[in-house]
């Protein structure tokens, strides 16, 4: 729907699917720069930009560094990278494994090696507030991307670099976004909605902030709500 309004450039970004795999460069600083660079090379000064979760905290440390450059910001089902850490303990840390797992060394590859399907279809079921949302053909295609080679390296080394992305994150955390920002989130999501005030979050981030919690969904609203998603965004992207 929004290609209908706009120029679409969606980022496979240097962790999964099908680009290539790095040993190196996962901090967000660096993948930062490199869709700046990546836009420049297209002939954009300026665009609107949008992520959900991972592609989130790219997105923010985008708006930080070249706040020239993002003119607005909409940011799903996230928490900040530093916040996240300041309160991965206790429930919320054994309800997020994943961060902690992903980041060993080594050790996940081997793990979900030839398992990409039993690894992708868990958090699609347990994510979706309908564990039906993925279709089989969907996964299918999840799974494709998974077995690319480096992917599941990619992946990991994504969270690898939460250390790196925490100290950018703590380095300018009173620098706020000069530019107008959505927080959207699944409203039923165990481990954002229902564990963070989002709003309050996002607002120490953003002044200038919208905010959109969906009922009755959880991790994925641009999967699970998709028009109702669009609809916010072609809002906030029609804005004087």
């Amino acid at each position: 729907m929004l290609a209908q309004y706009y120029t679409v450039i969606a980022f496979d970004l240097s962790d999964t699917t099908y680009t290539e795999k790095p040993h190196t460069g996962y901090d967000k600083r660096t993948m930062a720069a490199d869709i700046r660079a990546l836009m420049a090379a297209l002939g954009h000064d300026r665009a609107a930009v949008i992520g959900h979760d991972r592609g989130a905290r790219v997105a923010l440390r985008l708006a930080k560094d070249y706040p020239d450059f993002v003119e607005r910001l909409a940011v799903l089902d996230n928490i900040p990278t530093r916040v996240l850490f300041e309160t991965i303990e206790g429930p919320i840390g054994r309800g997020q494994w994943w961060f902690l797992l992903n980041a060993v060394p080594n050790l996940p590859e081997a793990l979900i090696a030839g398992r990409e399907e039993i690894w992708l279809r868990h958090f699609f079921t347990q994510w979706s507030h309908d564990p039906q949302l993925m279709t089989p053909d969907d996964i299918a295609e999840y799974v494709r991307a998974y077995q690319q080679p480096g992917a599941v390296m990619g992946a990991c080394n994504d969270y690898r670099a939460g250390a790196e992305d925490v100290a950018q994150d703590t380095e300018d955390q009173d620098i706020k976004l000069g530019c107008p920002v959505l927080a959207l989130w699944g409203a039923d999501f165990q481990w954002v909605g229902n564990a963070y005030d989002v709003g309050a979050i996002s607002a120490d981030i953003a002044p200038d902030l919208r905010t959109v919690a969906i009922p009755d969904c959880w991790h994925l609203p641009q999967e699970e709500r998709p028009d109702e998603v669009n609809t916010h965004l072609l809002s906030f992207l029609s804005e004087a």
